[in-house]
């Protein structure tokens, strides 16, 4: 297992990286964030991006496809987090498309996922139910009736939520409510009679949306695996979304260090730069050590996604703990290390502290993680 990029995957890395600082800047979510825009995102930088193919990065060739690999999909998604570019990208194309891939049939898969990869169609997985990310404890109800489905209950923190097309909607069948057994998996029209739908707008700028479902009736054809068994879908699609947001964190944490550095080497303060002080030093010095480690842990967990997906349960969640340690530790120390002006809107670095404590929740926190894998591990 590489824990370095090839050829082929620097090429990606260096285009997508100029194509977002000159296209999708930070002052882009500034905009977006005082304009109060509707959407949330720029629908023409979301067909730039599906264009360029990054909506179907890792999808198979016969269903529009790159099949690049998820390793390629992590490379995107750390330079997304360098510029904060805000899109369906996470929600749609790695957290949707994989439940599709994962656990549809051939005619959902025929129908949907060519139109994920072109951009046409964006969904948002509809799962937690509370303040702390539980993934089985699922009390929203659905029940079989006529030739469909009727699916009752509540949804909290639905990232995108409010402007997506179609709803993936975690439902229980049976089972206790903590029961990972009898969780189903469904494909609701957001604007569907029965769908009530309020945005939230995160510290972090971006969308999230609460969601109620009063007697939704869903067809047969929006089942996505059998009545029930949904869990072995959802597993790996959340560790693959784990995965994806701890790329996203990292590029996040490197932009914010660069420009921490940056600025210790022009700031003076005592008739000298501050980045002669040895005690900003060490700490700079740390945080560099912290990126090595971090940065082969997320490698390993982007190719287990492939080569051994076996291990990635483990590895996805060593991949979300250790980022999420490392992204808190240098937005600390980025608002810090500029001091007063750190705190002001008036900087960017801001931008990346909050970005970082709401990515930190996404599909678990540290604690979260460190419990799971140590129960992985047999503890």
């Amino acid at each position: 297992m590489a824990l370095v990029l090839n050829e082929e995957q620097r090429l990606l890395r260096d285009t997508a990286r100029d194509f977002l600082a000159s296209t999708a800047p930070v002052s882009a979510l500034r905009k977006l964030r005082d304009e109060r825009d509707p959407l949330g995102y720029d629908p023409g930088l979301w067909q730039q991006m599906a264009e360029l193919g990054w909506a179907s990065i890792f999808l198979p060739e016969d269903y529009g496809g790159l099949d690049f690999g998820f390793a390629g999909t992590g490379i995107v998604m750390e330079e997304c987090g360098r510029t904060l570019a805000a899109s369906p990208l996470f929600t749609s194309a790695v957290v949707g498309a994989s439940a599709v891939l994962l656990g549809g049939d051939d005619r959902q898969k025929a129908e949907l996922l060519p139109a994920i990869a072109g951009g046409e169609l964006t969904l948002a997985l509809a799962l937690e139910e509370s303040h702390h990310h539980r993934p089985t404890h699922i009390d929203c109800r659905v029940t079989a009736e006529g030739e469909g489905f009727v699916l009752d209950g509540s949804k909290t923190f639905v990232l995108d939520g409010h402007s997506a097309d179609q709803l993936l909607v975690v439902a229980r069948s049976h089972g206790g409510a903590t029961d990972s057994d009898g969780l189903s998996l469904l494909l609701v029209e957001r604007t569907a009679a029965g769908v009530s739908c309020q945005r939230t707008i995160m510290a972090d700028s971006r969308n999230a949306a609460r969601l109620s479902f009063d007697r939704v009736r869903v067809d047969a054809g929006g089942l996505i695996g059998g009545l029930g068994d949904g869990w072995a879908i959802l597993e790996p699609v959340l560790d693959r979304g784990r995965v994806a947001i701890a790329a996203e964190m990292m590029g996040c944490a490197l932009e914010a260090f660069e420009r921490t550095v940056a600025y210790l080497k022009e700031r003076r303060q005592f008739g000298a730069l501050i980045g002669s002080f040895q005690a900003l030093q060490h700490r700079a010095a740390q945080m560099q050590a912290d990126f090595e480690l971090c940065r082969s842990v997320l490698l390993q967990a982007l190719t287990a996604v492939d080569e051994t997906p076996e291990q990635l349960p483990i590895l996805a969640s060593l991949a979300k703990a250790k980022l999420n340690e490392l992204v808190k530790r240098v937005t600390n120390e980025a608002v810090q290390m500029h001091g007063g002006i750190g705190v002001t809107d008036e900087l960017e670095i801001g931008f990346f502290l909050k970005r970082a404590r709401v990515a930190m929740q996404i599909f678990g926190d540290t604690g979260y993680h460190k419990d799971r894998y140590a129960t992985l591990c047999g503890y």
